[in-house]
């Protein structure tokens, strides 16, 4: 009777477990990077798939840019060759109108490097150096799936970035800060964009779910204070 019972147990979890380990469809998996980023986050451990999120977020990036009028770009290019005090030459209608297709497809083309490069980067972090279990594919699932939270963002924002002529305005943390002069702190505060913060900790708990010894704490603090440095050095050439 105990084996009756051990029996029945079995068979009625693993329709469960078959449920957690289902991946859904790529809008399911968008959708729920939002709504229950810890699913699927165990999801996306037990099948990392990353081309479709990784695609769709480069597409969408390069249409955020190609939103914005290019004499946004060039006016913004032009400002800061007169803050060095260096000349910004005119360009002609066939330059503006290449333009309009460098710079989104310059946008896609780097979205899909840099998304490659910082899951190879996390990878390094806390498969190699910290030794945690994991695949180079786990991280790039879980990084293509997470940064898909800054990319609508970014494009939901398209009307304010060509409303105030900044193409790259963001919710950062220094919108709570106006009454700090420009400078280097202000700087470090505008890359503090609130969806790339967000984002980062949907890759924390990725972390998490690829080796359950990594705590969730662990892999945010980790990978906060890896942005933090990051923002202290790139603030410098702002």
């Amino acid at each position: 009777m105990p084996e009756d019972y051990a029996a029945k147990d079995h068979i009625a979890e693993d329709p469960a477990e078959d449920v957690i380990s289902s991946l859904p469809g790529l809008p399911a998996r968008l959708a729920s990077v939002f709504f229950s980023p810890g699913t699927l986050m165990d999801q996306l451990v037990r099948e990392p798939r990353w081309i479709g999120a990784l695609l769709v977020s480069a597409l969408v990036v390069g249409l955020s840019v190609a939103l914005i009028p290019v004499e946004v770009f060039m006016e913004v290019n032009r400002e800061a060759a007169m803050e060095r005090g260096a000349d910004f030459p005119e360009m002609t209608d066939r330059a503006l109108q290449m333009m309009r297709v460098v710079i989104p497809l310059g946008s896609i083309i780097s979205t899909l490097v840099i998304t490659a490069v910082f899951a190879g980067v996390y990878s390094v972090i806390f498969a190699f150096v910290l030794g945690d279990e994991g695949a180079f594919g786990q991280y790039l699932a879980v990084v293509s799936h997470a940064y898909f939270i800054p990319v609508l963002f970014g494009l939901l924002v398209t009307p304010l970035r060509i409303s105030t002529g900044d193409p790259q305005f963001a919710l950062n943390v220094a919108s709570f800060f106006v009454f700090l002069p420009d400078g280097y702190v202000l700087n470090v505060l505008r890359i503090f964009d609130l969806t790339q913060i967000w984002s980062m900790l949907v890759i924390a708990q990725g972390v998490h779910a690829i080796d359950r010894r990594r705590s969730f704490s662990s892999a945010a603090a980790i990978l906060l204070v890896i942005f933090t440095g990051m923002a202290l050095v790139v603030a410098r050439f702002m």
